[in-house]
């Protein structure tokens, strides 16, 4: 028996893919627009004298648009972070890997880097000749071009990564002056060569070796997913034939085997063998082949947005309801659906200060002028509102007990600001005995311009230490 070698990886060798056009092209050009836009454009925004939404990691304050999230609102993190996973996991059971073909940052910027490499180096025919000329001066410029623009794309894109976490505004006249502070320079440095490093260098090896979500992907697929397919029962047997040719003179199916749909692809496989991990759903294949069947005068959609059902001939493309409602889509969407009620609710009924009470443990418990024993607090209360609000506290826990340090008529804390007030509490000797004892601070906030009335209260449990 003759020994057969399998060669498992065949080496990094560049995949240049052919230019796609289309309908779907055209509509991932307006979604890598869109997100763009969002990423490079609200960090520029303002609202209310300051950065519209700044994630300000050091000051423990995370600014979006009219709200101001601190550390105790991390519960809604989760719980966006909840309808993201679940959202996706919906949307996959549906549609397939549609996030990964029109949105994924991955895409975006391979694609963003496509376009690079399109303008200056040509259509594929042009850049795999110039990948096989040897070096001379031509080469070398046009090869510098393309890595000026990409060096460009990749560093303001680094750039406007920190501008989420530090005010833009100020960062990007800091970093040509030198004055940039080193966590902000270094964030944007290593963002910005990840972006070289995956959306030019690495590329589709991403998606086929480094996302995990290719690979438990299937475990959201079934018959009924929205996938990209190839409709073999019609395009095979394939082979070439002349455009002039009559269909039914022919043997063959629909296919001319003109690897178009191999050449488009960014990932480099043949959608003709069926669904592979490595498939991102971007359907250029799609806009190549109905370009071709255009071209022949055959009906388009030989490869197409389908489900394996619809192959089978279980029901068609336009019954959609078999497709919908599903045991697995209808719990996904309700999880969905339970989780953003929630976190909308949260958001709307949450409270707008938070005040922390720390014991002073230096002094645990000491006898005061009066001959009251008396407690040392810190009150560190922050603001989470834009505007200025009026802040009174009392305390209750033992029949007579007395809280100093804070002004009768409250203190103001402005919007977004976090401020520190030491506050005393004191009671008779025999109503605390030895040990701890406890007490509950009540806390009344209201916005400086509004009525006393329409105050809100907080109500914190605390420990009163006696003698």
């Amino acid at each position: 028996m003759k020994e057969q070698v399998i060669q498992v990886h065949q080496g990094a060798k560049r995949i240049h893919p052919k230019l796609a056009k289309g309908r779907f092209a055209n509509l991932r050009i307006v979604m890598i627009v869109l997100t763009q836009l969002v990423f490079y454009g609200i960090p520029w925004l303002m609202w209310s004298g300051r950065q519209a939404v700044l994630f300000d990691i050091p000051s423990r304050h995370f600014y979006i648009f009219g709200a101001v999230l601190v550390p105790t609102d991390l519960l809604y993190l989760t719980g966006l972070l909840m309808v993201s996973a679940f959202g996706l996991f919906w949307w996959t059971t549906i549609a397939g890997r549609l996030w990964c073909g029109y949105a994924c940052p991955q895409t975006v910027y391979t694609e963003i880097m496509l376009w690079i490499d399109h303008f200056v180096e040509g259509d594929r025919n042009k850049r795999l000749k110039l990948d096989k000329e040897p070096w001379n001066f031509r080469k070398i410029r046009i090869k510098a071009l393309k890595y000026l623009l990409i060096f460009f794309v990749a560093a303001w894109t680094g750039i406007s990564f920190s501008g989420w976490f530090v005010p833009i505004r100020q960062f990007v006249p800091a970093i040509f002056n030198g004055t940039a502070g080193g966590a902000a320079v270094g964030a944007a440095v290593f963002y910005g060569f990840m972006t070289w490093l995956f959306g030019h260098v690495m590329r589709e090896k991403v998606c086929q070796h480094m996302c995990p979500y290719a690979r438990f992907q299937s475990a959201m697929f079934d018959h009924d997913t929205l996938v990209i397919s190839y409709d073999t029962e019609r395009g095979e047997p394939r082979g070439a034939r002349k455009k002039t040719a009559a269909k039914e003179e022919t043997s063959l199916g629909d296919c001319i085997n003109c690897t178009m749909c191999v050449q488009v692809c960014p990932v480099g496989i043949d959608i003709r063998d069926g669904l592979q991990y490595e498939c991102i759903g971007c359907a250029a294949c799609i806009d190549a082949c109905d370009d071709i069947m255009d071209k022949m005068g055959y009906e388009r959609g030989l490869i197409r947005y389908t489900t394996e059902a619809v192959l089978n001939h279980d029901y068609t493309d336009k019954d959609i309801k078999k497709r919908l409602l599903r045991p697995k889509v209808v719990g996904y969407g309700s999880i969905l659906l339970a989780a953003a009620i929630g976190l909308v609710i949260g958001v709307a009924t949450r409270q707008t200060l938070n005040v922390d009470i720390v014991k002073d443990r230096g002094v645990m418990v000491r006898e005061n002028k009066q001959g009251l024993l008396e407690n040392t607090y810190s009150l560190k209360i922050t603001n989470a509102s834009e505007e200025t609000q009026i802040v009174t506290a009392s305390v209750s826990g033992f029949p007579e007990i007395y809280l100093t340090g804070l002004p009768e008529k409250g203190v103001a804390v402005k919007g977004g600001d976090t401020l520190s007030v030491p506050i005393r509490v004191s009671t008779q000797p025999e109503y605390a005995d030895k040990g701890s004892h406890p007490i509950q601070f009540t806390f009344r906030y209201r916005n400086e311009k509004a009525p006393a009335d329409q105050a809100r209260n907080i109500v914190e449990n605390a420990s009163f230490i006696g003698e």
